[in-house]
Formats: C-alpha cells, sequence, structure tokens
C-alpha cells in the first residue's frame, strides 16, 4: 500500500536512530520550511512582526551556538544538564545541543518549588543548568549555595551588566554564545542510549527520576504521528509545559517527526487571546483546561436567559447524536438535521474561542469527566483522551478518530501490550517503557515485574467486545469506609471541580461512616452565595456558617446526582485559599497531594468527625 504524502515527509524511528538524530534528519529535509513561531515583546508595539518565524535551518543554527558553548564546558558523555525555562526555541536548542553531545537532559516546572528543584539538582548531579531570567535565579540561588556538583548557570534573557554581583559560575546566554557555532552533524549514537531523567510530580515522598532512553522516546511518537493523522501541514498551540512528558513527547518530538509547525503561546493567561490569533489546528492539553472553558461556559449560561440555556443544551445533545451516529454506535438521528443551523449560530461560536481551525485536541494526564468530553464533542470538536505515563514515555493508549469512547482510554499503541493483573491493575509491555528510575533500584523493581510488565498502579478493565479500556480506578487512592465501603475518590473530586464554585476538592472518609469534603471556592462564586445570605464575604469566618455549609452540602447532591449512593457528602470544610505549586499543595502537573491538605486541615477535619 502506498504511503500518503504526510507519512512519506515523516521520519521513522530508523531514519532517525536517536532524538538528536531525529533533529538533524529534519533540518536536512525541511530546511527552509517554517519550524516554530514565537511571540517577541520586544516588537509588540507592532503585533503584525510580533510573531516570529524561524525556520529549521535557522534552528540547526541555532542549535549549533548553544552546541560550541556546551562542549566548551568540558562535560562527560552521559553528564547532565538541566533546562529551567518556558516554552520556546531556545528551550528545544538547549535540548538538541545537549543531546547531541550524548548529554542527559533534566527538564524542570519553571513553577516548581525552590527546593523541590535543589533537590532534583543535587539527585542528578547536574553540572550545567540553563535558566530563563534573573527573578528565577533569585527564586532559586539560596537553595543552590551548598551544591558542589553545579559547576555553571546559564540565564537566557538577562544582559552580562545585571550578572555583575554574581559569581563566575553564573553568566548570561548573550555573553556565553559563540557567535558562530558548530555545524551539526549526525552523531550516530546508539538508540538504547540514557536521553533524559525527567522527575515525576509524586504526591507523596520526594519525586523519582524516570531515566528514558532516545529509543524509548521514539518508539511512543512514531506510532502516534501515524494513529492521530498527524500532517506536516498542521500548526499546534504548545503552551503545556515541556517539562511534561506529554507536552515534550507529542507537542516537539512528534513534531519534529512530522515536520509541522509549532507556536509557543505567550503564556496560560493569555492563551484565549493566542488561539484567537494563531488558530491552531492541533491541541495536547490536560483535562483542566477544558474544564476551565466547561466552567465558564457553564457559568456564562447561569446569568443567560432560559432560551440561551435550553438552545446551547439542544446544540450539544444534537452534536452528541451526530458524533454517535458518525461512530457507527447509533442509527441516523431525525434531530441531527438541525445540526447545520445549530452549529452556525451556537457551536461556531463558542469553536471560535479556540481559533475556529481547531481540528483535533488531546487530552491526557489524568481523566476527563464525561460531561466535559460529551459538551465539547457535542459542540463539534474531535477530543481523543489518551492514557500513559512518564514511565511509558508517556502514551499507552489513545482513542482513534474513527473508534473514539470518551469513557475510555482507548486502544494501546502498535506494538504495546496490555494485561489486567491482581486487584484489576492496569499491566503495561511496551517499548516506551522506561529504563527504570535513577539512584532507586528498589522502586524499578516494584514497577517492573521479571517478565518485563510495568504496574501502573491504575485499575482497569479491558472490554472483549469493543477492546476499550476502561480506568475504573487508583490503587493507592482508594478511600476504605468504617463499613467495608472502597470509594475512589478520583471520579467524584473531578465531577465537582467542573461546576464553576468549586476550585479544588479532596474527598475524606478513610476509616469513617461517611464522606466529606475540603473544597476551594471559587472567589467570584462566594462574594454573591454570602451576599445572597446577607453576610460578609470578606469575614472568612463565615465560611464556617452553618446555613452555608447547608447550601453547599444540597448543592453537591446535585452535582453528583449521577453518582451511586455512597458518593453522598455530608459535611464540607471551605476555604478560600488558593491550591498552588508554590504552597506545596499541587505537584507542577497540578495533581492535588492528599497529605498536605490532610496535615493542613488536620484540626477542621478532627471536628467535623469528632
Amino acid at each position: 500500500m502506498a504511503l500518503s504524502t504526510s507519512q512519506n515527509h515523516t521520519i521513522t524511528i530508523k531514519q532517525a536512530g536517536t532524538l538528536d538524530g531525529l533533529f538533524y534528519e529534519r533540518t536536512m529535509r525541511s530546511a527552509d520550511d517554517t519550524a516554530y513561531i514565537q511571540y517577541n515583546k520586544q516588537k509588540k508595539q507592532s503585533p503584525d512582526e510580533a510573531w516570529e518565524k524561524t525556520t529549521w535551518n535557522e534552528m540547526a543554527i541555532l542549535v549549533g551556538k548553544w552546541q560550541k558553548a556546551i562542549s566548551r564546558e568540558n562535560l562527560e558523555n552521559g553528564d547532565r544538564i538541566a533546562i529551567l525555562m518556558k516554552n520556546c526555541k531556545e528551550w528545544i536548542a538547549v535540548d538538541q545541543a545537549a543531546l547531541g553531545l550524548g548529554l542527559v537532559v533534566v527538564p524542570l516546572y519553571l513553577d516548581d518549588r525552590p527546593d523541590n528543584i535543589s533537590y532534583i539538582l543535587e539527585d542528578a548531579a547536574v553540572k550545567l543548568l540553563v535558566i530563563q531570567d534573573i527573578n528565577q535565579w533569585n527564586h532559586l540561588r539560596e537553595n543552590c549555595v551548598d551544591n558542589d556538583t553545579l559547576k555553571r548557570v546559564i540565564l537566557v534573557d538577562a544582559s552580562s551588566d545585571k550578572l555583575h554581583n554574581e559569581s563566575e559560575q553564573v553568566t548570561s546566554a548573550q555573553q556565553w554564545l559563540p557567535e558562530q557555532g558548530h555545524l551539526l552533524h549526525k552523531r550516530n549514537g546508539a538508540p538504547e542510549e540514557l536521553a533524559t531523567i525527567v522527575y515525576t510530580s509524586g504526591t507523596t515522598g520526594k519525586p523519582k527520576g524516570v531515566m528514558l532512553s532516545h529509543k524509548n522516546i521514539l518508539s511512543i511518537a512514531y506510532p502516534s504521528a501515524l494513529g492521530l493523522k498527524i500532517s506536516d501541514k498542521d500548526l499546534f498551540l504548545s503552551f503545556l509545559p515541556m517539562s511534561h512528558t506529554f507536552e515534550r513527547s507529542l507537542g516537539y518530538y512528534l513534531t519534529v517527526m512530522v515536520g509541522c509547525r509549532v507556536a509557543f503561546a505567550r503564556s496560560i493567561q493569555l492563551l484565549a487571546e493566542d488561539l484567537v490569533t494563531l488558530k491552531p489546528n492541533m491541541l495536547i492539553s490536560v483535562p483542566r483546561i477544558y474544564e476551565r472553558v466547561y466552567a465558564k461556559i457553564e457559568s456564562t449560561l447561569l446569568k443567560g436567559s432560559p432560551i440561551k440555556r435550553a438552545l446551547f443544551k439542544l446544540t450539544v445533545q444534537v452534536g452528541w447524536n451526530r458524533f454517535l451516529y458518525q461512530q457507527k454506535r447509533t442509527h441516523f438521528c431525525l434531530s441531527c438535521i438541525l445540526w447545520p443551523i445549530l452549529k452556525k449560530i451556537v457551536a461556531d461560536k463558542v469553536m471560535q474561542k479556540f481559533g475556529g481551525n481547531l481540528k483535533l485536541a488531546a487530552t491526557g494526564g489524568a481523566a476527563i469527566p464525561f460531561p466535559v468530553a460529551k459538551t465539547f464533542i457535542g459542540l463539534g470538536l474531535t477530543l481523543i483522551q489518551g492514557y500513559g505515563l512518564t514511565e511509558t514515555s508517556p502514551v499507552a493508549t489513545f482513542n482513534r478518530i474513527e473508534n473514539n469512547d470518551p469513557r475510555s482510554i482507548g486502544h494501546p499503541l502498535e506494538g504495546i501490550e496490555l494485561k489486567i493483573g491482581d486487584n484489576d491493575e492496569l499491566l503495561i509491555k511496551s517499548p516506551g517503557v522506561m529504563i527504570g528510575y535513577w539512584n532507586n533500584h528498589a522502586a524499578t523493581a516494584q514497577a517492573i515485574d521479571p517478565d518485563g510488565w510495568f504496574h501502573s498502579g491504575d485499575q482497569a478493565r479491558i472490554d472483549d467486545k469493543t477492546g476499550h479500556v476502561y480506568i475504573t480506578g487508583r490503587l493507592k487512592d482508594i478511600l476504605i469506609m468504617s463499613n467495608g465501603e472502597k470509594i475512589p475518590p478520583t471520579d467524584i473530586e473531578n465531577t465537582i471541580v467542573i461546576d464553576p464554585l468549586y476550585e479544588h476538592a479532596l474527598l475524606l472518609g478513610e476509616g469513617e461512616a461517611y464522606l466529606s469534603a475540603v473544597l476551594v471556592l471559587n472567589s467570584e462564586e462566594w462574594v454573591h452565595i454570602a451576599q445572597q445570605n446577607k453576610l460578609d464575604p470578606f469575614d472568612k469566618e463565615n465560611l464556617h456558617n452553618k446555613t452555608i455549609n447547608n447550601q453547599i452540602v444540597r448543592h453537591l447532591r446535585t452535582v453528583l446526582h449521577d453518582f451511586p449512593g455512597y458518593a453522598k457528602i455530608r459535611k464540607v470544610i471551605l476555604t478560600l485559599d488558593p491550591w498552588t505549586v508554590e504552597n506545596g499543595i499541587l505537584t507542577p502537573t497540578l495533581k492535588v497531594k492528599r497529605p498536605v491538605v490532610l496535615e493542613q486541615f488536620k484540626k477542621e477535619i478532627k471536628n467535623i468527625y469528632s
């Protein structure tokens, strides 16, 4: 069978060999094509010129400069270099320069806590750190004082005059980079070589360093590109941190493999504006982004007329019926004849918020609540849910466009085996499974059994008829109540936070007779609730008001009406204090650290269960 033009343009695993070999091959094939689009704030007075394009050949030159500068540092093959930067072409240049010298890259989260970053730098024995600017370094400096391994710190967005009080260890990229770099060449490294150590943002304990080889990542990027039908004509918008393996593997290495363009969003705060300006047709995201848009839509509808609410609900339902028909899961529905007009007057207006050109949105990293998925699919968005972990590079399964069940995590990628183990645990055998955990043989042996099966920690079932895989729970996240009832909290918590009233939720009930929850309220919604009850919204004591608490409990019954009786929440602890990475409650991938919340609200939890 003849390959399509897009597939001919795609670099195979064999042709690439390594991640730096992949990049070299792309610069040879597509030298004059646009690779990246990036906002230049120096040109913000001229919006038409502010978004600058960089060709693959220009990227090769930039990588060569970084490579020459890094090679002067006398690092040895396998030494670690860390990147603490926002998504930009310089992130990619540093990564490729390091890989092309046989070094190992350690990505760091910009918004991670300094003590966490310091731990990673020491644990991985990082010798060279490339950091965004002086503000980031000021944030981190104190935690790096006793680090004897770190030999050089490079600040990308800082002039040398701002560093006059710094030690010789710290320098600006402006001063450090040569005028001319190495001519990019193919290294011909071994695919099995260690390429990166990615520290998982564990919700308990210190993060573990996941070791991934060049082969691990390439073996996942290639079938993902083919399965998702990515074309070299596509435009990705990159906004998940590049330190997130989901973004790095699919939004970076996959795009190099296919040869499509990538635009870097300026920030999450400006994401809505960038979507409209750049009009991407491909997105990779975690569910929280879609949940926030969904909550905004719900909040707007509540303030609108009953007619608007009814029209929106009709559009979603008709669009959903149309989707089921296209998936060959139902017969043609007469209401589908309304779709063209509902699309024009309702759906298209919502999709314009995404730029109006979006043909595929991939989501992973956590389960997307079904009401959110149904809404966007009903509005005409092709939303594909996948599943994986950092330890699997990261994708193990995803729904195919023509066989998409948003309640499931889809089917395994080509070359990946799945099976259900003890306690319904999902086991994975894949060429993407990590080499192991850095400096942690015990944890490696616990995660990968002697037969090579990776133990995911997630419970699942595989449908015998369709082959779709469904996540049913998490082994370590089960709450066992005093009556023996086993409660998986994640689905309940995810359903609560898609309501615009709640920012975060954590379910309680381990060893208890009933469920309760710690809830972070949306501050704007709280003002309305307090004023309706003739209370001062700025007096935090009113969060303990019995009437307010009873109202929230009743509201939760509505929110959780689709859940079985066991999901009834009887008491709540309310707070307005945000849960963030900075205050240590969220991981860099925005997962809630349950032990931290339990400790912080220990007194309140004791009171509600006393």
